[in-house]
């Protein structure tokens, strides 16, 4: 026998479905709360995210592909509760990859039309968030400039890794590893917020890791 019987294929990533056949599986889907700064400032919209779901059914992971940054924490943080049936295949029982968008919508109370400019008047009131980066951190051999979305406790819940760094280093989390963050704040109120940053990643272990996005 050859060396190579005895390595495993790699496994095949999960199909992609489009929004409809996903609705038909959906076990538990509760929506997300409207968050009340959000409500408070006229800000609405739709948020798109991508779901990984395992072969039992449940949420692997999300990505955010677009939205407001506080109704995208939201959408997060439902759509990790989610439960689905999982795909049936000629093979067996499959996880699967969907989009699945998430409206958030205001109805005026009266007679007095929303703001037109409402996210941006917001956005001039807010503090961004900070990186505090560990003090015995080497200078960086090589960075990533990678796109954060910080919650209004400072964590790390998704992340945007450009696809030429995504193929040499994965969505690997473990750069930000000693890494703290302040949140944005609107007055004296964290706020969730996205967070362009630059990353060292010059370890060479990090070549090839592979993690899902939600880091804290």
């Amino acid at each position: 026998m050859c060396a190579q019987d005895f390595v495993s294929a790699p496994m095949a990533p999960p199909p992609l479905i489009d929004s409809k056949q996903a609705v038909r599986l959906v076990m538990a889907q509760s929506p997300p709360e409207y968050p009340l700064v959000a409500k408070a400032n006229y800000i609405a919209g739709q948020v798109q995210v991508e779901l990984t779901v395992n072969g039992k059914g449940k949420v692997a992971s999300v990505h955010v592909l677009e939205g407001n940054a506080i109704l995208a924490a939201s959408a997060l943080n439902a759509a990790r509760r989610w439960s689905y049936h999982p795909l049936a295949t000629p093979s067996g029982p499959s996880g699967f990859v969907t989009r699945v968008k998430l409206k958030f919508v205001l109805r005026p109370q009266g007679k007095d039309p929303f703001p037109q400019r409402a996210e941006q008047d917001f956005m001039r009131q807010v503090t961004p968030p900070q990186p505090v980066r560990p003090p015995n951190d080497s200078p960086p051999g090589e960075v990533v400039h990678m796109r954060l979305l910080v919650n209004e406790k400072g964590q790390v819940v998704d992340m945007e890794v450009p696809p030429a760094v995504r193929a040499r280093f994965g969505a690997s989390c473990e750069p930000l590893r000693g890494w703290t963050f302040r949140p944005a704040l609107w007055g004296n109120i964290p706020i969730a917020s996205y967070l362009d940053v630059d990353v060292p990643v010059s370890t060479p272990s990090l070549a090839g890791t592979d993690a899902t996005s939600g880091c804290s």
